[in-house]
């Protein structure tokens, strides 16, 4: 729907200057000599910069001289100095149009080179995750908010390691490439870490030393880690992140709240105390959605956040990645056009034994 939006304002952007011109050159010839309103056909180039190249806006800076002439000479008005002052504004106006249509193209070169670096660079960084890790079946979806050129620094991975499967859901805080080196920190950690450590805790301090080293002022990083054994439980940690949604085989809902409130990484020097990891239930049948706030702070046109609690019940399908596609739709649905935020969200599912 955004889409097709933004197609017909386009569309009448580029329309915009020959409809101008149209008007003005019908009410001129209607209006007769005295009517004046030659000066306004420098109206056509002007609106044509909004939208038009260089190239462009100089044709129809010339269609609106073309015009004037023709309108002078009907009204008997060529070579009298109103004729003069109106073709004057119109090669003036056109001029400074095409230089401002010079300057809004590099602009947008510009900030399309800025996007496509970003995206390039966050498609390195999160790299697709295994379908299948053991007795866990993943599935992840990603909306970018990059119509907006605010790329994030959400990120997301898992790890298959000798004794389960380890998981990272972060955000960092802010945007643009800095969010993105961040983010860049954030996972080569935990990848060496998720082999290394013996517990969850040892994970996140390999973590928070990494962005000791990185961070400057008061950045952060929100996250959550969890460990999947061969068990029917599952660690957690939660570092000031939204809790994960665990999805029973019933079909009842629940948050994983964190026991302790711990700071985002990056601030755990405010506290003195390390927070435990803490068991959940996480048997055959459970599903278990990691996501960033992009997802529970997106709103739709009346402002409302979108229900995730109430959308589990969309997590049905016999395909973990299926399962995923349709709450994503369903998310971009409810907004009903360009996100403002990035959302990511990371299906975990324990298949039946």
């Amino acid at each position: 729907m955004g889409q097709g939006t933004g197609d017909l304002g386009g569309r009448f952007l580029r329309w915009l200057p020959f409809g101008v011109m149209a008007v003005i050159g019908t009410a001129d010839f209607l209006g007769g000599p005295g009517a004046g309103y030659l000066p306004l056909l420098s109206l056509g180039p002007a609106f044509a910069s909004l939208s038009s190249g260089v190239r462009r806006t100089a044709w129809i800076g010339l269609l609106s001289v073309g015009l004037c002439v023709a309108l002078a000479v009907y009204n008997h008005l060529l070579g009298s100095r109103g004729s003069y002052l109106a073709l004057l504004s119109i090669v003036g106006v056109t001029a400074a149009a095409m230089l401002a249509a010079e300057s809004r193209e590099r602009k947008e070169r510009e900030l399309h080179d800025i996007r496509t670096v970003a995206e390039v660079a966050q498609r390195v960084l999160l790299r697709p995750v295994p379908r299948r890790a053991g007795s866990i079946h993943a599935a992840v979806s990603y909306t970018s908010a990059t119509a907006r050129a605010r790329i994030g620094g959400d990120l997301y991975e898992v790890v298959t390691t000798p004794d389960g499967v380890r998981v990272i859901v972060g955000d960092v805080q802010g945007k643009g490439l800095d969010a993105v080196e961040t983010a860049a920190v954030v996972l080569g950690a935990f990848r060496e870490a998720a082999y290394d450590e013996p517990d969850l805790p040892g994970v996140a301090l390999r973590l928070e030393r990494a962005l000791s080293r990185h961070l400057t002022g008061e950045q952060f990083v929100t996250a959550v880690l969890a460990e999947l054994g061969p068990g029917d439980k599952a660690g957690l940690l939660n570092y000031g992140h939204p809790p994960p949604l665990m999805i029973r085989p019933d079909g009842r809902t629940e948050l994983a709240e964190p026991p302790d409130v711990a700071p985002p990484l990056g601030l755990m020097d405010l506290t003195t105390s390390r927070p435990p990891s803490f068991e959940i239930d996480f048997g055959p049948g459970d599903q278990m959605l990691l996501y960033t706030d992009g997802v529970i702070e997106a709103r739709d046109a009346a402002g409302r956040f979108y229900p995730l609690v109430d959308r589990a019940h969309l997590l049905t399908a016999a395909e973990p990645q299926e399962a995923l596609d349709k709450l994503q739709n369903d998310l971009i649905e409810h907004v009903g056009g360009p996100i403002t935020d990035d959302a990511a969200m990371l299906l975990l599912r324990h298949r039946h034994k």
